[in-house]
């Protein structure tokens, strides 16, 4: 069977998506490494932030793994004191997990950090650019939003920057704020 040959531009741009990926996770992986919080405990805070009370089952679904490694990675997370496994009080046979206030805590403060990053790296963009890229990302993710079926998050992915920002100075730094953080994560 013959190897599939893709367009130039589609080559080009996996290529470009995944090196931004990567630079990406590296960077939030050194950031991570300053809150005590491995990937995958990030990558569970994050779903139970946005998807609060979910049972084992259900964080097992969204986070593709195993049941006896999510088992660990919330244990894990407990004696951090960044979740709370408690009884769902309608059927006692559930036990639902709740985020702590240090687990929003290191949240926040993580994607704080994160924006901080992205906005050194946005610095050397004109605004047009920076408003390209912006508008060009929203619309790659609402079509891989609108084909995977997931029409309620492709709305909000198209929704353009608060325009009521006002604006920086070149060269002064600022950290934004972290709410809103949890776009559907």
């Amino acid at each position: 069977m013959a190897e599939r040959e893709f367009p130039e531009d589609v080559v080009q741009i996996e290529r470009l998506v995944r090196r931004i990926a990567f630079h990406v996770r590296q960077h939030g992986r050194r950031i991570l490494g300053r809150f005590d919080i491995t990937p995958p405990q990030f990558d569970a805070l994050q779903i139970l932030v946005f998807h609060d009370q979910l049972t084992m089952g259900e964080l097992c679904q969204r986070l593709y793994l195993a049941s006896s490694t999510v088992t660990d990675l919330v244990q894990r997370m407990e004696r951090a004191g960044l979740v709370q496994r408690e009884r769902d009080p309608v059927d006692r046979r559930l036990v639902r997990l709740r985020v702590l206030d240090e687990g929003r805590r290191v949240i926040e403060a993580v994607i704080r950090e994160r924006r901080a990053y992205l906005e050194e790296v946005l610095e050397n963009l004109a605004p047009e650019e920076r408003e390209s890229v912006r508008r060009g990302l929203a619309h790659l993710l609402q079509v891989m939003l609108d084909l995977e079926g997931r029409a309620d998050l492709a709305e909000e992915a198209a929704r353009p920057a608060p325009a009521d920002k006002p604006a920086r100075t070149p060269g002064a730094r600022r950290v934004p704020p972290a709410s809103g953080w949890a776009e559907k994560a």
